[in-house]
């Protein structure tokens, strides 16, 4: 049972997987860090030893990961809002950031539609 930055990793999976369950740790990140610790990239989880997760976590020290990293993220995203960019303005009006356009998809982004009233139309 491996505990790295507060993240239970999954047992079952191999080390180079299951450090991606982490925020900020991709697979390209997770091959360095295993690399950079020394630990095998097929060894599973359980069959880690004590020494082997310490010197991980000494590893995964090095970057900026979960709750460092999120909160940069929103700073950046809350500096754009206030200095009025492009992508603040598109992030307040809660519409695709990064040029995908709107007029058929971007329903993540944009949510359910919103219905408009229909005019009656004038009889003859």
């Amino acid at each position: 049972m491996a505990r790295i930055k507060n993240i239970e990793l999954p047992k079952e999976k191999r080390t180079v997987i299951g450090l991606t369950y982490i925020y900020g740790i991709g697979k390209s990140t997770a091959e360095k860090i295993c690399d950079a610790a020394k630990v095998s990239q097929d060894t599973r989880i359980k069959d880690l030893t004590n020494d082997e997760v310490n010197a991980l976590r000494k590893e995964v020290d090095n970057y900026l990961v979960e709750g460092d990293l999120r909160r940069e993220v929103q700073m950046n995203i809350k500096n754009k809002m206030e200095i009025n960019s492009y992508e603040g303005t598109r992030h307040k009006k809660g519409l695709p950031v990064r040029g995908q356009r709107t007029s058929r998809n971007a329903k993540t982004r944009k949510g359910r539609g919103k219905v408009v009233a229909n005019k009656k139309k004038v009889g003859k």
